[in-house]
This record gives structure tokens, sequence and C-alpha cells, in this order.
């Protein structure tokens, strides 16, 4: 029987174990987006993860939504992530790289010359983001036009080939969560119409052409995503069939070859099954469409996560506010240890207080 612990490949990358460190927005990158020393001390603290799955990280300066995000669009970014792989890798981990846009998500004080955000649509909605100014609502977005989404995919195509450059292992283009991809994924959000909107084969295109672009790029079996059906997150309604358009996604990328999918079971940080959500979305249904790997997500506990890899039906298992206060989380869910406490206001910005200096067992 499989168990949590167990090695596992996920296309080309070996893991030591299936339990995954999801991408975590922190809030700390230096001037210029750029990851610094603590970021390096941060990961390399939970290196002895099966997979580190890097915080999510803008392929472009457009893709900014909140303060003090890393990019992987400039070579000072690269750099500096460099340094985060080299340590993670001196540890004897593996980590990969969220790709990721917001969207609509943004405000204009965080993009280049006030920009406007850009989006599917140029609704804007009920929702915040972090600036310097602190929460704010999010600025009214400009619907992209369609002879800009080729720009786009090789802005996509660009950054992974960064983060290859960089020393990752792998990426993850992030379409969950209500950012950018999600919001041409959607029928609530995407209003537009021609080649990227209205049928479901025309809101998956721009996913897909990404997908195709990254796989190309740097190898199917380095190349992963991420789904969340359920969502609403920062005002973004349910999708009209959500069961039908994600099979459809997973149908293509499953014929792509690539790696593995990342799916968030429910509201993101919130219900594993909201009630919102009818009929309920069928994730046996969904999992038994891709051939890659699968990675589940959301409120797992420790016997929830050993008792699904053992079931066959999953092969890891994606941990995100307990690696936040727990760097040594692998060792506490072997031994059925128990948790540091979170310090949840130090979450987001700031610096090593709620960071790096979370103790591991030996030092608690």
């Amino acid at each position: 029987m499989t168990t949590l612990f167990d090695p596992l490949k996920l296309g080309d990358i070996a893991l030591n174990n299936r339990i995954v460190m999801a991408p975590l927005t922190r809030n700390r990158a230096l001037p210029g987006q750029v990851p610094g020393p603590l970021t390096v001390e941060y990961y390399t603290q939970r290196a002895s993860a099966g997979l580190i799955i890097a915080e999510a990280t803008q392929v472009n300066p457009m893709g900014q939504g909140y303060l003090d995000t890393p990019g992987i669009h400039s070579a000072e970014q690269v750099a500096g992530w460099r340094k985060v792989t080299d340590a993670v890798h001196a540890a004897g981990g593996r980590i990969i790289l969220q790709l990721w846009h917001v969207g609509r998500i943004s405000h204009t004080s965080l993009l280049p010359g006030g920009a406007s955000p850009v989006s599917s649509t140029s609704r804007r909605p009920d929702a915040q983001c972090f600036t310097r100014d602190g929460f704010v609502n999010v600025s009214a977005p400009r619907a992209l036009r369609d002879d800009e989404l080729p720009g786009l995919v090789d802005d996509y195509r660009r950054a992974a080939r960064n983060a290859i450059d960089a020393g990752f292992d792998g990426v993850e283009v992030h379409s969950a969560n209500s950012y950018l991809l999600e919001q041409f994924l959607r029928d609530s959000v995407n209003d537009r119409s021609g080649p990227y909107g209205g049928p479901i084969e025309n809101r998956t295109r721009l996913l897909l052409e990404i997908m195709q672009a990254v796989a190309a790029e740097v190898g199917a079996g380095r190349t992963g995503v991420r789904l969340s059906p359920a969502t609403t997150f920062c005002d973004t309604p349910l999708d009209s069939n959500p069961q039908a358009l994600h099979s459809h996604v997973l149908d293509r990328l499953s014929a792509l070859g690539i790696a593995f999918v990342h799916m968030i079971e429910g509201e993101t940080g919130g219900e594993r099954a909201p009630a919102s959500v009818k009929p309920p979305i069928d994730y046996a249904a969904l999992r038994a469409r891709f051939n890659g790997g699968w990675i589940a997500n959301n409120g797992y506990d420790r016997q929830m996560a050993m008792d699904a890899v053992a079931s066959g039906g999953i092969d890891a298992v994606a941990f995100g506010r307990p690696f936040i206060s727990n760097p040594d989380l692998v060792r506490r869910l072997r031994d059925n240890a128990p948790y540091n406490d979170l310090r949840a206001e130090l979450m987001y910005g700031g610096g090593a207080a709620g960071y790096t200096d979370y103790p591991a067992l030996d030092a608690a």
C-alpha cells in the first residue's frame, strides 16, 4: 500500500515523499520584486517537503496584484531565485515555481506607469488587493485585445525558461483562485466574443495555448497546472457548468502529457464542499480524465492525507498554512507531532518574524 511518505515521480521530477508545500504568498520580495536572503532561508528550512511549489510569481510587470511579490521576468529576479534553488537542492529538496498573472485583481499603483489592470473583461470585481496604502479596492480593468494574447503566451513561455535557468525543477501555471487565466475560463467573468470568448472551447483557448508553449519550452514532464473549479475568491462567481469546463480542460491537458494537476478542492482556504456549488464538483471524475500526476489541496489533515494517498485516488497532498508555521512539517506528519501555532498577523509582509523564526521540533 502506498503511503504519504513514499517516493513519487511527477513527470520528470523525482520526489522523496508525497507531501507538497503549496505556493504561499508572503509579500517579502526586495525592491525590483527580487527574492532576498530571507527567502533563501525560508525555503531551505522547508526542503524536506517532497516538492516545494514556490510562491506565485509574476510572469511580467503587468501581472502584479499585491505589494512585494516576486517576479521571474528580469535578470535580477532570476539571479535572486537561483540562490533559493541552489540552497534547496543542497538541502536535498525539489522546488518548482508557480507562474502568475493576477489579471483584474490589481491596482494602478502596482503597475507600470499607473496602467489599468488587464483581464478578459472590463468589469471590476468587488475585491481588494494589498498596496503601500494597505488593502484597497482593485482598479477597473481593461479587456485585453485578441491581438495582445500571443504576447501574453510568450511571456509565460519566457517566464518558464527563466525559471529553469534559475534552477527550478519545473513550473506550475497558476490557473486558479480567480486570477487572469481563470478570468478567461469562466463564463461568469469572460464576457468577450471572438476566438477567446463564448463556448468552452474558446474560453479555454488561452490556458491551453500557454500550457502548450510552456511544455514545449521546458518539457511537459516539468510542467504542471493549478485549478480551482469551486472557488469564488475575489468576487468571482462560478462558471455556469464547472464540471464540463474542467472536464474539457483536463482532456486537453492529458493529451498534452504534462506532469501534474494541482487541484484545489472546494473554496480556496475555506469549505471543501461549499453548499453553493450545485451539483457538487465530482473530483474523482475529473481525476479519471487525466493521465498524469494528481496533487490534491485544501484543508487536508494528517489522516485525510494518508487515507487519500493510500486509496490510490491521488498521488500527493499539498499543505499550505501548516508549512508556514512548521518548517519541519514532514517530520511532524510522520511522527504525528503537534504543530506550532500560526501567527496569522505576520503572514503578509515584514521580516523574519512569522517567516523564518518558527522552530523545528528539536529547537522547540
